[in-house]
């Protein structure tokens, strides 16, 4: 059976630029020592690589490499890498004394500055030794179009478990297949295409790309065409975020107690993650007031959310405790929306409520609401039009919104060989014309937060962890300032 990269993955494939990848991971903390030797609950290279060799089973993709079809007559193939070599892909590093976070996230942008080996299985793991007070990270590093789909995961979360014990898999006795000659991909990318010409004609002209645009017009059916004016008009403010990008990263991390959050959404009547967004609006009114002279009232800085943020409210929990489901802190296509932060209101709870309404507008309403994440032009398997439609995607929606915001799913206790798991923040995708990407993740009794910005514009992201602890303290203090809260 032929297994093409689907028209998601294709298009973050193709999203790749001179010297850059699409990149995403994510940074596990271990706490090193509450592994029980007994139980083989020690986390070194050795342990590392034997542990990510048994799990590769549970994503087969990382051993896996892309291979086009000549002169581009098809998308390209998922095949099996006759040279996988496991110990490429895992590596060892540490930090110099005395391993400070600072430290840490120097090293965490330097690595995800490199592009990957395109000739090899898109991934990198390092682990990272060095950590004050005797912790261990680990890193994934994952091309976007690894984990196109919500049933793809990132290795990170195989290689994790919700008990110290782990989990028993059978002996994974695996032998790659041979990979197609490039002539047999040619000659069945084409018979492909003659077979379903009409389909291919119908795509064109009925599908969601520009073509079936103009067909909607001639149609005189034209709410296709008046929503996607309407993103393309309603451009997101004029920001230094949306300038022209390079491969130099810079990286920081940030966390503020969840239940304090909790504390601040009932006092104030608001969800969850109206007070999340709510911080983040406070962190990037900072950095706009850090780079230039002053800000406007009225001025926004357009973000782009997930959907599912809307639907998990957890403001009337005080337990602090995170969901039994072990979660996802991966990003997953979906439905998204896009709202505005009002980073020119300089009260903390005028803000709040600001956010709190125009989130729940915006996440209902079409003219902000996205589908998930798609090329252009779908269904065509043509890779010139594919490439074509990653570019175009890039191109047309790179004035949709400022910044990006990855939001996971809550994350119950994990372990990593039989250690527990301090901390876990994604490494948000940084794509281009973004100079700032943000994640979200809600983890044991901290919400924790990563940013991803571009080593060229915003130079001073690490003061981005002041700013969010400055963002979350000026709100769990705050007044009501003419707002009378639900809970004095």
């Amino acid at each position: 059976m032929v297994n093409r990269l689907s028209a998601e993955d294709a298009m973050y494939y193709f999203l790749d630029g001179s010297g850059t990848s699409v990149l995403t991971g994510a940074l596990v903390i271990v706490d090193s020592t509450s592994g029980d030797p007994a139980r083989g609950g020690r986390l070194d290279y050795p342990s590392l690589v034997s542990l990510v060799e048994r799990r590769l089973q549970l994503v087969p993709r990382y051993r896996q490499i892309v291979k086009e079809v000549a002169l581009g007559l098809g998308r390209p193939l998922w095949v099996d890498d006759p040279e996988f070599d496991v110990t490429y892909h895992v590596r060892l590093s540490a930090l110099p004394q005395p391993g400070t976070p600072g430290q840490l996230e120097e090293l965490i942008a330097r690595l995800m500055s490199r592009p990957l080996d395109r000739t090899r299985p898109l991934w990198e793991m390092y682990l990272i030794e060095g950590l004050a007070g005797g912790g261990t990270a680990v890193l994934t590093k994952s091309h976007r179009c690894l984990i196109g789909g919500p049933a793809d995961r990132d290795l990170s979360e195989a290689i994790t478990d919700d008990t110290p014990d782990g989990r028993s898999l059978d002996e994974d006795l695996w032998l790659p297949t041979a990979p197609p000659r490039q002539a047999s991909m040619t000659v069945g990318a084409l018979a492909e295409a003659i077979t379903r010409p009409r389909d291919l004609v119908d795509s064109l002209l009925r599908g969601n790309g520009p073509v079936a645009d103009v067909w909607s017009v001639a149609d005189k059916s034209a709410r296709l065409v008046t929503a996607t004016v309407q993103r393309l008009v309603d451009a997101a403010p004029d920001s230094p975020l949306n300038a022209v990008t390079t491969s130099a990263r810079l990286f920081t991390t940030a966390q503020i107690p969840r239940r304090d959050c909790v504390k601040i959404a009932n006092r104030f009547d608001c969800t969850f993650n109206d007070v999340l967004l709510a911080v983040v609006a406070g962190v990037l009114r900072r950095w706009s007031l850090s780079v230039k002279d002053s800000v406007g009232h009225a001025e926004a800085v357009r973000v782009i959310v997930p959907l599912r943020a809307r639907d998990a409210d957890t403001g009337s929990d005080t337990s602090g405790a995170a969901s039994d489901d072990a979660g996802s802190w991966m990003p997953a296509n979906g439905p998204e929306f896009v709202t505005d932060l009002p980073v020119g209101e300089d009260s903390p709870v005028v803000r709040l409520m600001q956010v709190a309404g125009l989130a729940d507008r915006y996440a209902g309403t079409t003219s902000r609401l996205t589908s998930e994440v798609k090329p252009l032009l779908p269904e065509l398997g043509i890779v010139p039009f594919g490439e074509f439609s990653s570019r175009a995607f890039s191109s047309i929606f790179q004035r949709a919104y400022n910044v990006p915001i990855f939001w996971s799913d809550g994350i119950s206790e994990r372990f990593l060989k039989g250690c527990r798991v301090d901390q876990i923040y994604t490494v948000p995708t940084l794509s281009a014309q973004r100079a700032l990407a943000i994640s979200v993740n809600e983890y044991g009794d901290s919400v924790q937060f990563a940013f991803l910005a571009d080593r060229s514009v915003v130079t001073d992201l690490p003061a981005m962890a002041g700013y969010l602890v400055e963002s979350f303290d000026e709100l769990l203090h705050a007044g009501p300032v003419g707002l009378a809260p639900k809970k004095p």
